[in-house]
């Protein structure tokens, strides 16, 4: 689609250290050093004490370039390139409302949030692949990859509303809960190290008393190649 753009920069509004700034838009970051500019390592904010060197990052487990492979989190490399994903601005909710590939419902109340498409791209080639939902989200679906192209499954809106040092939610575009939107989630009680792997989910968002989000559902990313 003409609104899509390569975000291939760092932002002029960088929050901290996830890059979603007022804006809406990301820096470029790297998990390999072959992948280089073009990339970005998302982490959850739960598992992350030093943000600049998170623990574990975005993984495509097995780095199975497959549909419906599962996403999980893995330990931090920069040689492990099932850990390489690129991003693609693909403009606010509005825009994909008026192009007919998002609800109503979802903007009317995120109309002027971003919006973007994480793609698996092992060692920077683009495997046509994206972070997703095969079905429309709902409690505790599984996020895999799922082929990226014009279909709000494996859209992903960057909730600054709840933004907080520098982490926000993600809600899937395919979102039909707005009180309470489905987010990228980490499952509870889970640790990326268990066996089987823990497969990352969407899942209401959830809040704090002090009305903060879980630290399981806000998100950042690093720049530059892993350490």
């Amino acid at each position: 689609m003409s609104i899509k753009s390569k975000v291939l920069a760092s932002a002029a509004a960088v929050v901290l250290v996830g890059g979603f700034g007022a804006t809406g838009e990301l820096s470029a970051s790297a998990a390999t050093p072959s992948c280089g500019s073009s990339c970005i390592n998302l982490f959850v904010q739960e598992f992350t004490s030093h943000s600049s060197h998170p623990s574990f990052v975005l993984d495509v487990l097995r780095q199975g370039a497959k549909t419906g492979q599962p996403i999980i989190l893995y330990r931090a490399a920069n040689n492990d390139p099932a850990e390489d994903f690129t991003v693609t601005h693909e403009g606010t909710v509005h825009e994909y409302y008026k192009a007919g590939l998002v609800s109503s419902g979802l903007n009317l109340h995120y109309s002027s949030l971003e919006a973007y498409q994480f793609e698996y791209a092992p060692n920077g080639a683009g495997s046509g692949l994206c972070m997703g939902v095969a079905t429309t989200a709902g409690q505790g679906t599984p996020v895999s990859l799922q082929p990226c192209g014009n279909t709000a499954r494996v859209l992903w809106v960057a909730d600054t509303y709840d933004l907080s040092k520098g982490y926000v939610p993600l809600i899937n575009g395919s979102d039909t809960n707005f009180s309470n939107p489905y987010v990228l989630n980490y499952q509870g009680n889970s640790y990326p190290t268990d066996m089987p792997r823990p497969q990352l989910t969407v899942h209401t968002l959830s809040k704090y008393s002090s009305g903060t989000v879980f630290n399981n559902q806000m998100w950042g990313f690093v720049k530059g190649v892993l350490p």
